[in-house]
């Protein structure tokens, strides 16, 4: 893995900025020269050591902050957005997501704002069919304070380009593991920015949470979003976790083929006796056993769980039994 600030040549660096406490180690934020200065892709987690990081990094190459011209967020989440904010007061950068992830930030400041309480998460959990013991559990549990990302000054759509003279950097918009995530297709030299989306060795979380959310079906717009990017002519994949990598199409697919094989493994537990979601979830294998799983660890895997009922329901395979609590679901 590059552990250590890097040039890549044509214009381009990348610089490891760590996440205190997460096993991904440190995301991947890419710097793009530009006439008016850098261009960052992603900035990195909310920390001072992840600052630090991305200072010195940029230093190596002969670069400060202060210079950055604009930050383009790949999606909303904290190690991606996290010091973007702190980028443009240092700097006066702009900051770019695409339209869908902004709103999603926009609505998170407000729940802060109105210092909004955790009892939906425990709601969200009794209406999966967890009982009172795993609910209690995750209610007590300590989760770490995260600020909301800083509100972007441009909104950005499919198909775009990005503000970087010179240079010709789409926007491919690719949701699933965030309702705006993007990739960006540096038309010029042949290499694709694929954020989370599409990654070396792991596969992004993919879940829907809550799920009576009308329209909405993550994971079946994940696999398009799949399908799309594996057409684009890129040979240099640079990922915003672990190490950049060639053969795009391929590794898309074989992300497709265990999407594909997970949504089997969730058919095989459906029948004609409800089930619910907290049940099906915990029929699942997954990377540790259910009974050593942390709370959130659980909640995620269930929200993972409902992201690929709906679309076994979307394929016809699966529905909705009732609509009474908890969730429950039978095959179709």
């Amino acid at each position: 893995m590059a552990s250590e600030p890097m040039e890549l040549g044509g214009g381009l660096w990348s610089v490891p900025v760590p996440i205190p406490g997460n096993p991904l180690a440190y995301t991947l934020v890419y710097a793009l020269e530009s006439p008016g200065g850098p261009v960052l892709i992603d900035a990195g987690w909310e920390h001072e050591d992840a600052w630090s990081a991305l200072e010195s990094g940029l230093a190596s190459f002969g670069m400060d902050v202060a210079d950055v011209r604009g930050v383009v967020v790949t999606h909303h989440h904290p190690d991606h957005a996290g010091l973007a904010g702190r980028v443009r007061e240092a700097s006066g950068a702009w900051i770019a997501m695409h339209h869908a992830d902004a709103a999603v930030v926009r609505l998170f400041r407000e729940v802060v704002e109105r210092d909004a309480d955790r009892s939906w998460e425990l709601g969200a959990m009794r209406r999966a069919g967890a009982d009172e013991g795993e609910v209690a559990a995750h209610g007590a549990g300590r989760r770490e304070h995260v600020d909301p990302p800083a509100v972007p000054d441009r909104e950005l759509s499919d198909g775009d380009l990005v503000d970087l003279p010179g240079r010709a950097l789409r926007v491919i918009w690719t949701p699933g593991h965030s309702p705006g995530h993007i990739c960006l297709h540096l038309e010029d030299g042949g290499r694709i920015f694929t954020g989370d989306h599409v990654l070396p060795r792991i596969t992004p979380h993919i879940g829907l949470y809550p799920y009576d959310l009308e329209g909405v079906d993550p994971l079946g717009d994940f696999l398009g979003s799949l399908g799309r990017v594996a057409g684009v002519a890129a040979d240099d994949v640079l990922p915003a976790h672990q190490y950049r990598f060639t053969g795009l199409a391929a590794r898309a697919h074989e992300i497709i083929g265990h999407h594909e094989e997970r949504l089997a493994e969730v058919t095989a537990l459906l029948s004609s006796r409800p089930a619910t979601l907290w049940e099906l979830a915990a029929g699942l294998a997954w990377r540790h056993p259910w009974a050593a799983m942390e709370p959130q660890a659980r909640r995620m895997a269930a929200g993972e769980a409902a992201a690929h009922l709906r679309t076994l329901e979307r394929r016809g395979v699966a529905r909705r039994d009732g609509a009474d609590d908890p969730l429950r679901f039978v095959l179709r």
